[in-house]
């Protein structure tokens, strides 16, 4: 599942193969961008925001800049092979395919395509919260957003990436179970949430190496690199398996984001060890 580090891994990759080089031939198979030809334009950089991925071009002029700004969604990824090179994934699913004198880059099943001026990234990009992997990362910022809507399950706030950009369903459940917190618990029942935060970022960088993604700690005592034996994760689809802290069976739940009628959507699945991260009881009020 793609999640931050994913999209950072992708964008260096990316980088590495374009950056510098002339585009021979683009092929953007969305109706909006179809006839966009960008031929002859030259790959400046490719830099991850959260878990958007902006490839930035310069045209004949200086003022010819756009970027080519995707998100992976659940199924997308982009993949580079030596030019002319036989694809990995069927042809049907590629949705961009950007060509250099040595390599092809193609992006499949991207849940977003889409071409804008460079001025204009932060119509796409300017909504979202610290970027956990940016390098002008800022916790205390991240911490000031989740705080101001206390209310909300701390589950749903570790996804809202208008709070901090880069978490996904995978980090949020192990960052809270690391944490001792039920992922249905508010933001204002998470005893130490700057840790919570640190914790979260960790485990994001300690993966941006290659290898599996893992949270679990090695022999080392860092996250990274899978010890023989042992799962990758602490409690992600981990459901009846035991919490490899206390024992207890892992369960899987589902948590929404409430609406204004009391109604909840976008579920996604939870995991948690019961013992270790109990449910807070309900607020009651006066007798």
């Amino acid at each position: 599942m793609p999640e931050g580090d994913s999209v950072f891994r992708a964008a260096a990759q990316l980088h590495a193969a374009l950056a510098g080089k002339e585009l021979v031939s683009s092929d953007f198979r969305v109706p909006r961008f179809a006839t966009l030809k960008l031929g002859g334009w030259t790959v400046d950089e490719v830099v991850p925001r959260g878990k958007h991925l902006l490839m930035r071009v310069q045209g004949p002029t200086p003022k010819d800049r756009l970027t080519i700004h995707s998100h992976l969604k659940m199924e997308g990824s982009w993949q580079v092979y030596p030019s002319g090179g036989r694809w990995r994934k069927p042809g049907f699913t590629a949705r961009c395919v950007l060509r250099t004198a040595t390599a092809d880059a193609v992006g499949f099943s991207l849940g977003i395509l889409e071409v804008v001026r460079t001025d204009q990234e932060d119509s796409i990009v300017g909504h979202l919260g610290p970027d956990l992997l940016g390098p002008d990362w800022d916790a205390a910022e991240a911490e000031r957003r989740l705080r101001a809507a206390p209310d909300v399950p701390i589950g749903v706030a570790l996804l809202d990436q208008s709070k901090l950009a880069g978490i996904g369903n995978i980090y949020r459940c192990e960052a809270c179970f690391l944490s001792g917190v039920h992922p249905a618990a508010p933001v204002s029942a998470v005893p130490d949430l700057a840790a919570m935060i640190t914790e979260a970022q960790g485990l994001l960088a300690a993966n941006l190496g290659p290898g599996r993604r893992t949270t679990v700690l090695n022999a080392r005592g860092i996250p990274g690199g899978r010890t023989a034996g042992r799962p990758g994760y602490w409690v992600y689809r981990r459901e009846h398996q035991p919490c490899l802290k206390c024992g207890s069976p892992i369960r899987r739940g589902v948590l929404g984001k409430e609406t204004g009628t009391g109604t909840l959507t976008e579920e996604r699945d939870i995991y948690y060890c019961p013992t270790c991260q109990p449910l807070p009881a309900p607020a009651t009020g006066p007798a």
